[in-house]
């Protein structure tokens, strides 16, 4: 999994690409956490690259939201490829996270 990373004002964004399955989301939760750990608060997933998401890394979406609410930011979600919103749909995501279709539409939400 390549996994790119920028900045818009204070907003981050999180561009991964590839599969995101067991063996890829360890590497995504490590950065997403790193960011968080350094003062992220605001963070956009761009998942423009993503053709495939497991459970694991719905559960790395989970915890990167749970971390990033406690600290009083946000996670926002882009550009989501019709599988992997099916995904999030059945499993409930869709309720939990605010999703954009692209992803300068994502970063604007943080400035209103």
């Amino acid at each position: 999994m390549k996994i790119d990373d920028k900045s818009s004002g204070d907003v981050k964004i999180v561009s991964p690409a590839g599969r995101l399955d067991a063996s890829s989301s360890e590497e995504l939760k490590a950065r997403m956490e790193g960011l968080i750990g350094d003062g992220c608060r605001k963070m956009v997933l761009n998942f423009d690259g993503v053709e495939y998401i497991s459970s694991s890394g719905l559960r790395v979406m989970l915890a990167s939201l749970k971390q990033l609410r406690k600290t009083g930011g946000d996670l926002k979600l882009a550009s989501l490829k019709p599988y992997v919103r099916e995904t999030f749909e059945i499993a409930g995501f869709t309720q939990l996270f605010e999703i954009y279709d692209g992803e300068d539409e994502a970063v604007a939400e943080f400035g209103k």
